[in-house]
């Protein structure tokens, strides 16, 4: 999935309901291509870490902690969330792709 190639919210939703919101806290980021990623944050491993494990993220949005209900088939199914999240990946990845460093966003558009 990559926001160059006309990324949907229904794609999005896809990729969100992978996961499971119970096992583990989840990042969604950005590389430098563009590419969309959920990943899981290993358990002990602050975010911090995982940024300097992958040094080509662009743009990470706020960690989704475990058991809040951010990642999973029912976050997905959430248009609304969705929607926002789509929007703002969508947004911040105009400025982002073009400006060197991590472009942290903890807020929704």
């Amino acid at each position: 999935m990559n926001l160059n190639n006309a990324l949907s919210p229904d794609d999005l939703a896809k990729l969100f309901a992978k996961h499971k919101d119970k096992d583990e806290s989840h990042i969604l980021w950005v590389s430098e291509s563009g590419e969309v990623r959920l990943d899981r944050l290993p358990a002990g491993m602050v975010e911090e870490e995982f940024e300097k494990c992958i040094p080509t993220i662009r743009v990470r949005l706020r960690t989704y902690r475990r058991g809040s209900g951010y990642v999973g088939k029912k976050a997905a199914a959430d248009k609304d969330f969705i929607g926002r999240v789509h929007q703002t990946l969508t947004e911040q990845w105009r400025v982002a792709r073009s400006n060197p460093g991590i472009h942290y966003l903890d807020r929704y558009c």
